[in-house]
Parts: structure tokens; C-alpha cells; sequence
């Protein structure tokens, strides 16, 4: 499969590229911490197995980038070698030394696991997020320095307001994008919610869940739900909340659209302490498990 284009100037710093050629050396492993900018979430252990093995036999053949601290180093790119060489029991790796800012330290992170096809949609969705929200960028902006279109990214962007539990079931695989994205043409998360159980009982095609979606497009709201559509700031705001939350949240919006009301949903005692947590920084539930059995039944 062709690697994707990487966005202009990306490429050279990569490592492998000899316009990336910096000071090389070989530097104690307990001297490089973990990216703090890196997108990838879940390492595929079978992967990191296999390299473990290739590490033992060959050593450690393509070097680490990482760039320098003030105690010490941190990784740019390289992190499955890094661990792998953990696992083996070296107490070196082989390393680039680059002066990388923070930006420059997260985008080549992107690249690296975008053009090794390293990163799950959600957490390619979140690096776009993250890119734009700590470096102020546009989407538009994001685009090219990945080498993707502007679409392309805002569609990604798109499946950070899936419910929790679909951004789950596609960050696993058991949902793919292309399911995704027929999930989010419905508005309403219980529709959204229907779709997704649908596509993973009846193993439903990307086709065949498009299908169903325009379907249930056409179920009228239950009783006592608003058949309003949201304006376009309101849905925006709906979905920063359940972003920020990492909950579902409705914004209920009346039909004179003079006023509303948000809904927050909470699963557990403890969630409802964390969404809690967020809103006021304190925690507000007295610890009193006596109480929590009678107010929080299991």
C-alpha cells in the first residue's frame, strides 16, 4: 500500500532522511522519557513482540529522535524501538539528537505513526485536535502539514463527537470509520446508539449501515422530546460538551428557541464525582457509602 504524502518540510525531518541528520550517539535509555506529544495510545503488542525479537538478533539497526532537555532527553520519534530495547535489556540506544520545539516535536510524532499507518481513527482524530488547540492552528492549517486535504481533516475531526462508547468501539476496530460516518449523519444519540449495536450484531456493511441510517432518519423523537433542530452554534456547543465531558450531552433546545437545557449523562457514582470534578474542580459527594448504596444503586 502507498504511504500517504507528507506535508511540506515534514519529510526531511523524519528519521531516515539525511536532511534529518543530526549529532548521533548512543544514550543510556533511563536518560530518554516518552513524548509527551505522542498521538499513539495503544501499542500494538504483537508488533512490539516481533521488534523485541529483531532487537535481540540484530540490535537496534534505525536510531531513535529524540531532542535534548534539561535533564536529559525526550523522544521525538522512535518510541516501539525505545520500549523494545526496554524489554531486550539495553541500557543504550542509538539516537539523533535534534533541537525540536513543541509543535515541530508533536507533528513529526503524527507523521511518523500517519505514514506507518500506526494510528487508530480516533487517535488520529484527537492529534488533529490537540495540533490545533495547543498550537492554535486551523484545520486548514493541520492539512498541510500532514499531508491530507482539508475534508479529509475535518472529517476526521467529525468522530471526537461520537458517544464515548462508539469512539471506543472504533479506537478497537470493532466499528471502522467508514460505520462512523454513517453514525454521525443521525442526530440524535439514541439513533446513533441503535446504528452502532445494529452494525456490531449484524456485522453490517459500511453500505448496509448507510442504508439504516436513512431509515432511521425517518423515526419520529419519542414523547416529550423536542423535534426542534438544534441552530448550528448550539450543536457546536453539544459537541465541545460531550468532548470535554467524555459523556453524552444533550442540549435541549424549546421551540421558541428563547431558552433550553443541557442534560449531562452519568453512568456511575464515580462518574458523576469526575464530570463533577470538572464542572466545579472539588468533590461535592460526601464519601458515605452508606449513602451511595441508597442514592446509587447497583
Amino acid at each position: 500500500m502507498p504511504k500517504r504524502g507528507l506535508g511540506r518540510g515534514l519529510e526531511a525531518l523524519l528519521p531516515g532522511n539525511e536532511e534529518a541528520t543530526g549529532e548521533t550517539a548512543e544514550i543510556a535509555i533511563r536518560e530518554i522519557r516518552p513524548n509527551r506529544y505522542q498521538p499513539r495510545r495503544v501499542m500494538d503488542e504483537e508488533k512490539l513482540a516481533e521488534l523485541v525479537e529483531s532487537i535481540r538478533e540484530h540490535g537496534v539497526v534505525q536510531p531513535v529522535l529524540v531532542r535534548p532537555t534539561g535533564d536529559g532527553y525526550e523522544l521525538v520519534a522512535g518510541e516501539r524501538r525505545w520500549r523494545a530495547a526496554q524489554l531486550v535489556g539495553l541500557e543504550s540506544i542509538p539516537a539523533v539528537v535534534k533541537d525540536y520545539d513543541d509543535a515541530q516535536s508533536m507533528e513529526i510524532a503524527l507523521v511518523e505513526n500517519l505514514q506507518r499507518e500506526d494510528l487508530n481513527p480516533v487517535e488520529e482524530a484527537d492529534a488533529f485536535r490537540r495540533l490545533m488547540e495547543e498550537f492554535n492552528l486551523t484545520q486548514e492549517d493541520v492539512a498541510k502539514r500532514v499531508g491530507r486535504s482539508r475534508p479529509a481533516v475535518a472529517n476526521s475531526l467529525r468522530l471526537l463527537s461520537l458517544p464515548e462508547g462508539i469512539r471506543e468501539d472504533v479506537s478497537r476496530g470493532t466499528i471502522s470509520a467508514g460505520h462512523a460516518r454513517a453514525i454521525l449523519s443521525l442526530d440524535r444519540d439514541e439513533l446513533r446508539d441503535r446504528l452502532a449495536e445494529a452494525i456490531k450484531a449484524r456485522h453490517l456493511s459500511v453500505r448496509q449501515a448507510e442504508q439504516l441510517a436513512k431509515e432511521l432518519t425517518k423515526l419520529k423523537p419519542p414523547k416529550g422530546h423536542s423535534a426542534t433542530t438544534l441552530e448550528p452554534a448550539l450543536k457546536e456547543v453539544e459537541e465541545n460538551l460531550r468532548r470535554a465531558f467524555g459523556t453524552q450531552v444533550h442540549v435541549r433546545q424549546n421551540r421558541g428557541k428563547v431558552k433550553g437545557r443541557i442534560e449531562v449523562e452519568y453512568y456511575s457514582r464515580e462518574d458523576l464525582e469526575r464530570i463533577l470534578d470538572l464542572v466545579l474542580g472539588r468533590r461535592v459527594i460526601p464519601d458515605n457509602r452508606a449513602a451511595a448504596a441508597k442514592d446509587f444503586p447497583t
